[in-house]
């Protein structure tokens, strides 16, 4: 009975064997068991079960049906964001380094925020063209060779020459006018000859000029010299502003941020250099200033590229009309020009009041050095993160508030003796003058050619600074008078306040331009070329 049984178990379950697609051979205890897959050796020690493409796994038994393959669950993503916050672009996690000190950073960066601001700005002036580095070395070499000489030739006429106080103004007053008047025409000259070659006229007649101070000793000369020096800086500033903003049309505010610092830096160094070369003689300093400038004549001669001069397609004077009439363009400078006045109080009003508050002559070099050092550290993170930010007009108008708040600082009432104390107030004074000039110039000077159309930028440098020149230098004289109007010692209140208004007044008129749409680009038409 039992094998009856057994005969028909064994008959049932050949028959569903055949169904399911043939007999298959009985198992081989005795077979060992392999890894069965892509890796297997040999098809034959492969299990018996083995299904082509089925994952691996002990075999189905023969009693239990197919299950249907269970959904695959999505892994969980921790990091996915929030619905609502998908429409915000996420930033990409920078790759740490293998030292993890983050993203391209040396072992010695940083650790300072200044550390940092140093290298952002040294990896801009990289990131330039050899050009735009040579000319941004070249204007610290400018303000380092008339920084050398400038300050001590009123104290050489007097002292070594023995000339009188009007005909050191004489001498004084042609160098300045030679220099104001003639921006105009050395703008139009950088338009119509090439900015190249005025660069390096320029630099050349400065070098000349400077060897005449330290030979010449008769009233003839020294104005010789006065006016060579003078026509020298008319023509190469609007030039080289120019050469930049053709150069770098899609970074202007980065290069003139770092014109800016280089710029800063040489007014520093110079005058360091030229007090060591006076304890030689005052000639050594203005033949050392004049090789530095005959250095960089050669050094433009030889690396600087030639651009093409673009013709305006009418005469000098016609271009000088446009640029006149031009309604947007004088309001701009108009409100701009309290910015030079306001530049100009580092060498009036600040440090009467620092000699005062601080009681030696050094606290006047330390509003100096803590001027240069903040442009030096800050000046090319904060033109960038200003350009992400806001407008150019808005900006312009910030940087000018915050040069006239500036001058209300030293308002606050210090008690006390002379010392470090009171010194407070001025050096803060100093560091929000150099902070508002670090917002605002780049932006300023990225401005300008926008006015402009082609063939005419040099143009409109010259007479931006033409006009902002006559117009500081009358702030600053009405800033004189008020310190001469008032009594006691140091500043008196009304020179502050005058000075808050003049930054506080043309921050808003800038503000009111931007409202207006005044300062948006012009469209430029298209101009002949003209090869320089």
């Amino acid at each position: 009975m039992h094998r009856l049984a057994g005969a028909v178990t064994g008959i049932k379950r050949q028959t569903r064997q055949v169904r399911r697609g043939g007999r298959r051979p009985p198992a081989d205890r005795h077979r060992r068991r392999v890894r069965h897959g892509r890796h297997a050796r040999l098809p034959g020690r492969q299990h018996p079960r083995h299904r082509p493409g089925a994952a691996p796994g002990r075999p189905r038994p023969l009693g239990r049906p197919r299950r249907a393959p269970a959904a695959r669950r999505r892994p969980v993503d921790r990091h996915r964001r929030c619905r609502r916050h998908a429409a915000y672009p996420r930033r990409p996690r920078p790759r740490r380094a293998p030292d993890g000190r983050g993203p391209g950073r040396s072992p010695g960066a940083g650790r300072s925020t200044g550390g940092a601001a140093m290298t952002a700005t040294w990896t801009t002036l990289l990131g330039f063209p050899p050009a735009i580095r040579l000319l941004v070395v070249n204007q610290l070499g400018v303000n380092v060779g008339f920084y050398m000489l400038l300050p001590y030739l009123a104290g050489y006429l007097a002292d070594d020459l023995g000339l009188s106080a009007a005909v050191i103004g004489l001498v004084l007053g042609v160098r300045n006018l030679s220099q104001q008047g003639m921006f105009l025409l050395g703008g139009s000259a950088s338009d119509r000859l090439g900015a190249r070659g005025v660069i390096i006229v320029g630099c050349a007649l400065r070098a000349v000029g400077f060897g005449v101070f330290a030979v010449g000793v008769s009233l003839p000369a020294l104005l010789a010299a006065s006016v060579l020096s003078g026509l020298a800086g008319a023509l190469f500033n609007p030039a080289v502003r120019a050469y930049l903003a053709q150069a770098a049309p899609d970074r202007r505010a980065e290069a003139f941020a770092l014109f800016n610092v280089f710029a800063s830096v040489g007014a520093l160094l110079g005058p360091l250099i030229g007090s060591a070369l006076l304890l030689v003689d005052f000639r050594a300093a203005a033949l050392a200033a004049a090789a530095v400038f005959a250095a960089l004549t050669v050094a433009q001669a030889l690396v600087l590229p030639t651009q093409p001069a673009r013709s305006s397609g009418q005469s000098v004077l016609g271009d000088w009309r446009e640029c006149v009439t031009d309604r947007r363009f004088l309001a701009f400078t108009l409100a701009l020009s309290a910015m030079f006045a306001l530049q100009n109080q580092l060498y009036l009003v600040l440090p009467v009041q620092a000699e005062e508050a601080g009681g030696h002559p050094l606290a006047v070099a330390a509003l100096f050095v803590i001027s240069t050092v903040v442009t030096l550290a800050w000046q090319v993170p904060v033109t960038r993160w200003l350009q992400r930010r806001l407008a150019r007009g808005p900006a312009i108008a910030l940087g000018l508030a915050v040069m006239g708040g500036g001058f209300l600082l030293p308002l606050a009432p210090v008690d006390g003796p002379a010392g470090p104390v009171r010194l407070v107030p001025v050096l803060g004074a100093a560091v929000l003058l150099a902070g508002g000039v670090m917002i605002a110039q780049p932006f300023v000077l990225e401005l300008i050619p926008a006015f402009a159309r082609d063939g005419l930028t040099g143009t409109y440098f010259g007479l931006f600074y033409l006009v902002s020149g006559v117009v500081a230098a009358a702030g600053t004289t009405a800033v004189g008078r008020a310190m001469d109007d008032g009594s006691g010692t140091g500043v008196p209140m009304v020179a502050w306040l005058l000075c808050a208004a003049l930054g506080l007044v043309s921050a808003t008129a800038v503000w009111l331009l931007h409202h207006r749409r005044q300062l948006d680009p012009a469209p430029e038409p298209v101009a002949s070329a003209v090869p320089a």
